[in-house]
């Protein structure tokens, strides 16, 4: 979820004493051209628009059974998950939106909700990875809005109980959460938010005009020396573990509906002992779930230090290949699909083994691909054909395969993002309000790439035993 060049940055690795300091960039998917976009200002709710695939508007949804499906808490076990025993694999998705549209009022959509879990449901999705965090004020620009923590410390409690709904329908549905507890980026309120709290300033947005990169990530990355900072992240990592669901009475710890908890997307230039102190933390608050990072991998730190703490369950890596320079969505040329899946396909693979060196598994947690640029209605729009992505998807999906067939560390994957019958200008596509919407999302008519994405789902059962 993060920046022309790089998604979060151009560069690769940090070295030294930070375990992750990626470089700087001057803009991408979190960070500047293509992000800037329509700002954040789409307003409306979900639509009915048209796509290349539409027809019947994709997958149908059946009603989730009224009782909770019967899950048990996913541990790990070398390099694989284990459920009950079992070895556990996924196909997930990024569902950021959640949490907001179980609230039971505006913007809320709980009748949505139903019928975009009913689709993942019927898709074989099993995994989605949502905000548990959001930070105001809401007056903020480029944000998530309403959001759970309008001011330090308080709580909006129609978005927490959205939460708590949201997390008792995916359990009657059989579909797990990770909970992702910040954000590098602004797109929630995030860090900066949290130093503009603590240190009483004004937050300098790189989307502003006249904003820099460079003076905003700055900006972010005095969070993790600002003690007022660390304290209040700490106490809402508290609130939210040790929260009893309002809708079905379940302790968030005891809950097997949950995952895993994420540190932060794409968290970057954090000294060394910040994901070890932290992952601690949570585990003596909640010794049932999974803790993980939320990390880009080598792109945007040094992939084996940040996750070589013991309270670290597992490894995770994102694949940008637009944002990061590798592809340029207006081109058709099959040599430009060809590079970035090539690349796509090596950063896979290179992160499968430094995984299993670490005797961890491996979740391939964000990538996406716009649709075919170079057609007359531009990337962005539901109506252009996903050729490109298609293709994209089937690569990575089959490498995901192969190595898992090969007793690869690789666990999971959860494609960005789910927009379902939401369409632009609406803020509730796949798409973060900071971003164009529709730039990576996936749609209920995307029928073609919801085939791609249940043959996946399929092909990935057989390792489930």
């Amino acid at each position: 979820m993060a920046g022309t060049s790089g998604r979060g940055g151009v560069g690769g690795a940090g070295t030294g004493g930070t375990a992750g300091s990626g470089g700087a960039a001057t803009g991408g998917r979190d960070g500047g051209v293509d992000a800037r976009g329509s700002g954040g200002t789409g307003t409306g709710g979900s639509g009915t628009g048209g796509s290349v695939d539409a027809g019947s508007g994709g997958v149908g949804g059946t009603d989730a059974s009224s009782q909770p499906s019967t899950m048990a808490l996913v541990t790990t076990k070398g390099t694989q998950f284990a459920e009950a025993g079992k070895r556990h694999v996924f196909v997930g998705t990024n569902f950021w939106q959640g949490m907001n549209l179980g609230a039971s009022s505006s913007p809320g959509d709980r009748a949505r909700l139903g019928r975009e879990l009913d689709r993942l449901q019927t898709l074989g999705i099993t995994n989605v990875r949502v905000m548990a965090a959001s930070e105001g004020p809401d007056t903020e620009p480029y944000r998530v809005v309403p959001s759970l923590m309008p001011q330090a410390g308080v709580y909006n409690e129609q978005v927490f109980a959205g939460l708590d709904y949201f997390l008792d329908q995916l359990s009657q549905r059989g579909i797990r959460a990770v909970m992702v507890l910040n954000n590098y980026w602004e797109w929630t309120g995030g860090m900066a938010q949290y130093v503009s709290w603590g240190q009483g300033t004004k937050i300098p947005y790189r989307l502003d005009p006249g904003g820099d990169y460079n003076t905003f990530t700055q900006y972010i990355d005095r969070f993790y020396a600002c003690s007022p900072c660390q304290t209040a992240y700490r106490a809402h990592i508290q609130t939210v573990i040790q929260r009893i669901n309002t809708v079905n009475g379940r302790a968030y710890r005891d809950d097997p509906t949950i995952f895993a908890w994420q540190l932060a997307n794409e968290p970057r230039n954090y000294p060394a002992n910040w994901i070890g102190d932290l992952g601690q933390f949570i585990k003596s608050l909640d010794s049932n779930h999974m803790v993980t990072v939320g990390s880009e991998g080598s792109w945007g730190g040094d992939f084996k230090a940040t996750h070589g703490s013991p309270y670290i369950d597992y490894t995770t890596c994102h694949i940008w290949v637009e944002p990061w320079g590798k592809y340029n969505a207006t081109d058709s040329s099959a040599s430009q699909l060809t590079t970035a899946t090539n690349f796509a396909v090596d950063y896979l693979n290179t992160h499968n083994t430094d995984s299993g060196s670490l005797g961890k598994p491996l979740v391939l947690e964000e990538f996406g691909l716009a649709r075919d640029g170079w057609a007359s209605t531009g990337k962005y729009d539901p109506a252009t054909p996903v050729t490109n992505r298609n293709k994209y998807y089937q690569s990575l999906f089959s490498k995901v395969e192969s190595l898992m067939a090969a007793q690869g560390a690789i666990a999971g994957d959860n494609f960005w993002a789910w927009a379902g019958e939401a369409r632009p200008p609406s803020k509730w596509t796949g798409d973060p309000p900071h971003e164009t919407a529709g730039w990576f999302s996936v749609y209920d008519a995307d029928q073609s790439t919801l085939d791609v994405i249940s043959a996946h789902a399929a092909a990935l059962k057989k390792y489930a035993q």
